[in-house]
């Protein structure tokens, strides 16, 4: 095979290994494919060599042992050895032609890359075991069991690895040199019939991470805890004991977490990934930006109001944009501002000195288009706002499946007619205006951008995206099958999200009712066709059709859709919703509480009369505590509003002789109570709409979960997507590209979206346009959230700032930027 080309002196001779160092895990994909790649580059095969060395001397240690993990170790180390034989060949063969792929020298990352790098990781993490065990297996303590399962996960891992390099070779022969998507109508289940299944649970079990910066090891394990243990909350209906004990053993039982979460990703239906992903809008995740971010004197709602607009184009016309109605009807349009000063001419914030900025951040949040809101994206937008000195304007879109293509982009475009006609109040010239948008959000403000040209209207004078999917679908590309082993973005989250926005009605049904037709650039749209995505069977959707105009939402649909719609639980807490015509501060702002939902109307109301009263923090924003239950609310007398007590008591007529020790005991068991309440109800909200239907795969697997075989994905997902450039900016007209502004994309290694970023930057660049892309080391897709958890992911979220500066002011930086790469 080729692998004993070069010197083996460090083979073993005495008994004994020479040592090599090697860099900790993971590798860097940008360092893992040198250009002039040679027969086996070192040190790249040094650290092959190297693990099997150390393998070989464990094997050889333990082959004596007659206990049964003495023997275990054995054949586990031996296995490794296979492996290795067996992915070398591969990985050096996809190691020499990755830099083709690249979108220039200087900015190395395409998802061929990526998968070296991984493999070179779990190379490094094996190697490290190895190591541990040669190191330690002398000693007293020497805890066999454990090391057996870890050696054993690790060759689970790196034979998954080589059925996924053979899925890579077949890609490589579907694509000419340097395209990243097959050149012709290859599907994904096409794809997985090429190579044996892939085992996914040893991606998320006691590997789970090991690709990612040892930072983030730590918050994905986390995550990936968090979402099996909130799975049994969800699927129990609330019963928090029973919850909270089984997901504490996922903490202790990694193969346990890992048959559950790929069981999650395989058969949760949409609306557990928007309940769980609205965990990070829950009360306590609320406050952690004003604690933590950067202070910022403007953080308030403003509602647009649907009605028609009229903005003047580039040549001088005037144009009127009427307010989306597709599948929900007409209604009002939330948009988030952010200032870290307030300025002359906002409205709402008194007078003020300090003149209108001349810039202004345009931002749509990520979230799969399914979930999430301008509130949980908080944590990075008031560090922007700071450092880039402008007001933010962050558009909370209705969210997917109630609200799917093309609510949300036609909603991005009308916030953006709205804001060129509103640049006074919200304390900007509007000189430069900059898109900005991560994951579907970065979709969303591409799809606008396109709108926007089509129109003739006034086009941004720049575009950051980050991690952006730039052609919604699942065709088969390198970077694709990392979300086979993504925490973040799992394969079944990624596959039920775009089906929920983009493909609603799989099963049949009426085509969308677009509004606003004289706004899309009919000379951008391709005729709607198939384009091989994966299809879901009826059996196995569980997700809900989306209604195709508002005539046939129900009551009840449209009370669901507030209930989930981005930003409803934000206004039912601290922020309030307020108009356009009166707008005022967050913590100020009174106004009119959507319509919800009677089940969590009924929530509210029983938490807001015996649970929960209110107190102010250091923003001056009110926010729930806890108050004793009272038996008669009609001699409650009114309560000062400077009141703040943990468990506030209302005045009751009664001698104060009465206030006796029994009484305080009283109020500890209501508080108590009250607590317990609030909990319950809460849980009870989250899991008791949100029914499914098990198959008899999924009770055979609750009853036994080792009963639960590695599966095929292409089994479980089926369905079309169109090909519309507003759905996939991918597929956009090059005459329309070519009047694109300027872009900066900011992605990772790891993301299932590499390979669109790539692509679409190459496609632009081969276009004459003017686009810049920074491909980051160990992060995982949605990183931006986590910039107050982990060093680098901060360090991201500062590169992203400096690239939305040369977007503000291109005039006084080079055409290509400089370090474009990290």
């Amino acid at each position: 095979m080729g692998l004993r080309l070069i010197s083996r002196s460090f083979r073993i001779f005495t008994g004994k290994i020479k040592r090599m160092e090697f860099p900790e895990p993971p590798a860097k994909a940008a360092l893992c494919c040198p250009i002039e790649s040679v027969e086996g580059a070192p040190p790249t095969y040094a650290m092959y060599e190297a693990l099997k060395d150390s393998c070989q001397n464990n094997a050889t240690y333990f082959q004596p042992d007659d206990s049964e993990n003495g023997q275990r170790l054995y054949q586990g180390f031996m296995t490794l050895i296979d492996h290795i034989d067996t992915v070398w060949p591969l990985v050096d063969h996809v190691r020499k032609v990755a830099p083709l792929y690249d979108f220039d020298a200087k900015s190395p990352g395409n998802g061929y890359r990526s998968f070296v790098s991984v493999v070179d990781s779990c190379v490094l993490h094996g190697l490290k075991l190895s190591r541990q065990v040669c190191t330690g297996r002398d000693a007293l303590l020497f805890r066999k069991g454990y090391f057996v399962k870890e050696v054993e996960s690790c060759g689970q891992l790196l034979a998954s690895l080589g059925t996924c390099l053979h899925h890579l070779q077949t890609l490589l022969s579907w694509a000419p040199p340097g395209e990243l998507f097959p050149s012709e109508g290859h599907s994904p289940e096409e794809l997985f019939s090429q190579a044996d299944n892939i085992n996914q649970y040893c991606f998320y079990g006691r590997c789970l991470g090991f690709q990612f910066l040892p930072t983030m090891r730590g918050i994905l394990k986390g995550i990936s805890i968090c979402m099996a243990g909130f799975s049994e909350a969800y699927y129990s209906h609330g019963n928090l004991i029973s919850s909270v004990w089984t997901g504490g053993q996922y903490l202790i039982d990694p193969e346990m977490r890992a048959r559950r979460i790929v069981n999650i990703s395989q058969s949760a239906s949409i609306e557990f990934c928007k309940a769980f992903w609205f965990l990070a809008e829950s009360e306590i995740m609320k406050r952690v930006p004003s604690l933590m971010s950067s202070t910022v004197a403007v953080n308030k709602i403003i509602t647009i109001l649907p009605e028609p607009l009229v903005v003047n184009t580039v040549e001088g016309t005037e144009l009127t944009v009427l307010p989306p109605t597709v599948h929900i009807g007409l209604q009002g349009l939330n948009v988030r501002l952010i200032s870290v000063n307030k300025r002359v001419g906002m409205s709402g914030e008194g007078s003020s000195s300090l003149p209108a900025s001349d810039g202004i951040l345009f931002h749509c949040h990520g979230g799969g288009f399914v979930a999430q809101s301008s509130k949980s994206h908080e944590t990075y937008l008031r560090d922007w706002a700071a450092k880039l000195g402008m007001p933010i304007l962050s558009v909370d879109y209705s969210l997917a499946p109630q609200a799917p293509f093309p609510r949300a982009l036609e909603e991005v475009f009308y916030a953006y007619c709205w804001m060129i006609n509103h640049f006074k109040e919200i304390g900007t010239t509007g000189k430069r205006i900059v898109f900005a948008g991560d994951s579907a959000g970065a979709n969303l403000i591409a799809g606008c951008t396109l709108k926007i040209l089509g129109a003739g209207l006034r086009p941004p004078d720049g575009l950051f995206m980050a991690y952006a999917p730039l052609l919604v679908s699942f065709i088969p590309s390198p970077a694709r099958l990392l979300c086979l082993m993504d925490p973040i973005l799992p394969f079944g989250f990624m596959m039920r999200c775009l089906k929920a926005y983009a493909s609603p009605n799989a099963k049949g049904g009426k085509e969308d009712k677009r509004s606003n037709k004289e706004l899309t650039s009919s000379n951008a749209t391709t005729p709607i066709e198939g384009n091989g995505f994966l299809k879901v069977s009826p059996s196995q959707e569980g997700i809900s059709e989306g209604p195709s105009s508002f005539e046939e939402v129900s009551p009840s649909d449209l009370a669901e859709l507030q209930a989930h719609k981005s930003g409803s639980e934000r206004r039912k807490s601290s922020d309030t919703t307020i108009s356009a015509a009166s707008l005022q501060s967050e913590h100020t702002a009174t106004g009119i509480t959507p319509t919800e939902d009677k089940s969590q109307q009924y929530v509210s109301d029983f938490l807001e009369r015996y649970v929960f009263d209110s107190d102010t923090d250091s923003e001056g924003r009110r926010y729930p505590i806890v108050k004793p239950q009272i038996q008669d609310l009609s001699h409650r007398e009114p309560e000062s509003e400077n009141s703040s007590t943990l468990v506030g008591e209302p005045p009751l007529i009664q001698d104060p002789e009465h206030k006796d020790k029994k009484k305080i005991k009283n109020r500890i068991s209501e508080a108590a109570t009250g607590i317990m309440g609030a909990m319950s109800s809460r849980l009870a909200y989250i899991t008791g709409s949100n029914n499914i239907r098990p198959t008899q795969e999924e009770l055979a697997v609750r009853s036994n979960l080792d009963s639960l075989i590695a599966r095929s994905p292409s089994d479980e997902f089926i369905f079309s997507v169109p090909k519309d450039p507003l759905l996939s900016p991918y597929w956009a007209d090059e005459e329309l590209l070519k009047k694109f502004p300027p872009v900066r994309i900011l992605t990772v290694h790891l993301d299932p979206c590499l390979d669109d970023c790539v692509m679409f930057a190459r496609k632009l660049k081969g276009l004459g346009n003017e686009v810049g892309i920074d491909v980051l080391e160990g992060l995982p897709h949605g990183f931006l959230n986590f910039s107050l958890m982990a060093k680098e992911a901060n360090e991201g979220s500062k590169l992203c700032i400096e690239r939305i500066k040369q977007l503000l002011d291109l005039e006084n930086h080079a055409t290509t930027p400089e370090n474009n790469h990290l």
